[in-house]
């Protein structure tokens, strides 16, 4: 047997111990009551809230799902790093790229590539490459990642999972073994994280937006102008990828994305210590997180990110780059009218090899300005579009779910 087969052999013996002689957990007699926000949460969902919350899981520990997924924060954040991509578990080690929102996830489709004539599409997955296919698969990676929670194997993840203070709620949703297993104990926990990623905490839909929608308020006049720029297919063109359908009767149609993959030339974020090396490129849907998709014409593409609390995200675009909305709005209007003002090196496209920087989408609103024009979008209406984005923060008021 190797070093780590008999580690994680030693561990997953070690787990059953701590349930056999009682140790799974602070309190093995008896199960708290929860919160009074938990109230309405099934079990599953409650064991989902705790095993999310919990800081003892990672290696070292202090690192939990909600570390990076900062309720405060829309459900995104970096762990505390400015540098626009994660820390590790360490506090030191930086990763390779921004967290994303877990909010709306839950609607997020199976990745899928279909043809298109000669073009291939790409759509749907969880993470910014679409490589898990489920929430349960997306809750399950970040255990086991070196630069983020970096538990070694699964025998590790289940014998903290046989002490923790919710042991004995797993043992109650899952049966008693559930920790004799370690494969078992790892697909019960990512079980309950994607319950409670599916209550309505993640999805809320209560933002001044939607109860404008309900005629609970009304747009200021700014707010006004920004949607009507948002939704104009020669001005923002937004929702060519950033999909919505007012007063829908489903949740899925009105989350400001259509689940797609583009390469937008974002600029190289220098504060990535993998980009210290000029040769390194993160080429989304082509690597290094996934296995390259069949076109290459896909490499450089990330998926398009729901809008919703956009506003709240400390760090904006796959790399981080961005910490201000209003600097993203301004990019998309001007990036190929003034490059410079994004690419102080002068070469536009910068974060892509030479080979691939022709998958970059130039022929589209807004990037190509109006004739006469040096941008397609004046400062005044990058400041209405991002004021309107600004409506989509959840907390403005009661839940509006579309449907219900």
């Amino acid at each position: 047997m190797t070093v780590a087969g008999a580690r994680s052999a030693t561990l997953a013996t070690l787990a059953v111990a701590f349930v056999l002689s009682g140790c799974g957990g602070s309190d093995s007699t008896a199960t708290p009551a929860p919160a009074a926000d938990e109230a309405k949460l099934t079990r599953l969902e409650l064991i989902g809230k705790r095993i999310f919350f919990d800081e003892s899981l990672s290696e070292p520990p202090g690192q939990a799902c909600g570390s990076c997924h900062v309720q405060a924060a829309a459900f995104s954040g970096n762990f505390g790093s400015s540098a626009g991509v994660p820390f590790a578990s360490d506090r030191a080690t930086l990763g390779l790229r921004n967290t994303p929102t877990a909010m709306y996830a839950a609607f997020t489709p199976s990745f899928t590539l279909a043809r298109d004539g000669a073009n291939t599409i790409a759509k749907g997955g969880l993470f910014l490459d679409g490589r898990a296919a489920s929430l349960e698969d997306q809750a399950r990676m970040p255990f086991f990642a070196a630069g983020e929670m970096n538990l070694a194997n699964e025998g590790e993840l289940a014998i903290r999972l046989a002490n923790a203070g919710y042991a004995p709620l797993m043992a109650e949703e899952f049966g008693s073994g559930v920790f004799g297993d370690s494969r078992i104990a790892v697909d019960s926990a990512t079980r309950a994280i994607a319950a409670f990623e599916r209550t309505a905490v993640f999805a809320p839909f209560s933002s001044k937006y939607d109860n404008s929608l309900a005629g609970a308020v009304v747009l200021s006049d700014l707010e006004k102008e920004g949607l009507k720029l948002f939704d104009d297919p020669v001005k923002g063109n937004c929702t060519r990828c950033h999909a919505f359908t007012p007063f829908a009767r489903r949740p899925a149609d009105l989350l400001f994305t259509d689940f797609g993959y583009h390469a937008i030339g974002v600029p190289r974020n220098a504060r990535i210590p993998a980009n210290a090396d000029a040769a390194f490129f993160d080429l989304g849907l082509c690597g290094p997180r996934r296995d390259r998709v069949a076109d290459d014409r896909l490499c450089g593409a990330f998926k398009v990110p729901t809008l919703r609390n956009v506003a709240r995200r400390p760090a904006l675009m796959h790399n981080g780059f961005f910490t201000n909305l209003r600097d993203v709005v301004a990019f998309y209007a001007t990036r190929d009218s003034n490059p410079a003002r994004w690419y102080p090196a002068g070469m536009k496209f910068d974060d892509l090899p030479a080979l691939h920087r022709g998958n970059v989408d130039v022929t589209i609103v807004p990037y190509v300005p109006a004739p006469g024009s040096t941008a397609t979008l004046t400062e005044h209406e990058i400041d209405a579009i991002t004021a309107f984005l600004g409506t989509l923060s959840d907390g403005f008021g009661p839940s509006r779910i579309p449907g219900s």
